[in-house]
């Protein structure tokens, strides 16, 4: 059964725990404060928490018995226990999955009677809900999803933010913070913590603030400037390259994200020409969210083998950039989008 964020908030309030949870999504900031919700409601004031807390990484083929034995433990000194299960991976591709059809006995009997004294709680990293295990796991144990908030649930976050950590800002300044910062909420917190301590002891924030404080940086994460060399819009190409690294991302950090976003687009070419289902591809190049409909039509309408060239050209621009002793870093890539802009 999977849930809403504002469902497991409700119940959480209520402080209803179930006995297994599944939390998963691309919007990790919130996934991880819910994990220690849920760990801090599982315990009343007078447990002893450091005998009855377990972190367990899957990085082995077995590490999934050993949670799940650790689950079977009574607690000590304390009302329950909490096992909490991290780098669980269930991909389109099956390569590296942490969890394979192999765990679905162990997996299927402790869920069909869990321990009435422990809170498991499964953290997963990559869930394909195609997949046969994802599909389990999604329909036997409470799982909740953690998607991007929009730019409205973004905003309306963002300002709560603030605003409970003693600061106030303008409708102007706070346009301003979100289109300077990619829409990822760990980063958009360290932002905020950072301006509302400059804007102490008043904690007024405003634009000039923010301008001051706040480099751009949603270029990086966006696919604007990969989506213009693909489409060959070299005008736009250098401009939003230059507006990048004006705003200070070194050099090597922009090279290295257009080199991951046509590594994708290749991955998604290959796939797409095997006739694979979009949300085969989707999870296989790690696209969640918004962006999809750009990112599928860049791929669609870009050419394998210029792919495969362009790959070996970015290559090429890191190793110049690396070897330039007190050269410009900023030529070769000025340079390279000319090249891949055609």
């Amino acid at each position: 059964m999977v849930f809403t964020r504002e469902n497991l908030r409700d119940q959480l309030r209520r402080r209803e725990i179930a006995p297994v949870y599944l939390l998963f999504g691309p919007e990790t900031y919130l996934r991880d404060l819910a994990v220690k919700t849920i760990s801090d409601y599982s315990f009343a004031p007078e447990d002893l928490r450091d005998f009855n807390e377990t972190d367990i990484l899957l990085e082995t083929p077995d590490d999934l018995a050993v949670a799940i034995a650790a689950a079977q433990q009574l607690p000590m000194m304390a009302s329950r226990r909490v096992i909490r299960v991290q780098g669980i991976r269930i991909s389109a591709s099956g390569v590296r999955d942490t969890v394979t059809e192999a765990h679905e006995s162990l997996l299927r009997t402790y869920i069909a009677d869990p321990s009435p004294s422990t809170v498991l709680i499964l953290i997963a990293d990559e869930l394909n809900g195609v997949r046969k295990m994802g599909k389990f796991l999604r329909e036997n144990v409470l799982a909740v999803e953690f998607a991007r908030l929009d730019n409205r649930q973004l905003s309306d976050w963002a300002e709560k933010e603030i605003q409970s950590i003693g600061g106030h800002i303008d409708a102007g300044a706070l346009r301003s913070l979100l289109s300077r910062v990619d829409p990822d909420l760990r980063r958009v917190s360290n932002e905020i913590k950072k301006l509302v301590t400059a804007a102490m002891p008043g904690g007024n924030i405003d634009t000039h603030l923010v301008d001051a404080l706040v480099p751009h940086s949603r270029e990086l994460s966006n696919f604007d400037l990969t989506d213009h060399l693909v489409a060959g819009r070299r005008t736009l190409a250098l401009t939003s390259l230059k507006k990048v690294l004006d705003d200070g991302v070194e050099p090597v950090a922009l090279l290295g994200l257009i080199s991951y976003n046509y590594r994708r687009l290749l991955i998604a070419k290959e796939l797409m020409e095997r006739s694979a289902p979009r949300a085969e591809i989707a999870s296989a190049v790690k696209l969640y969210g918004r962006g999809q409909d750009e990112f599928f039509a860049a791929a669609r309408r870009a050419d394998h083998g210029k792919l495969i060239n362009a790959i070996q050209r970015i290559a090429k621009a890191d190793l110049a950039i690396k070897t330039s002793f007190g050269g410009s870093s900023r030529l070769p890539l000025e340079v390279l989008v000319c090249e891949l802009a055609l």
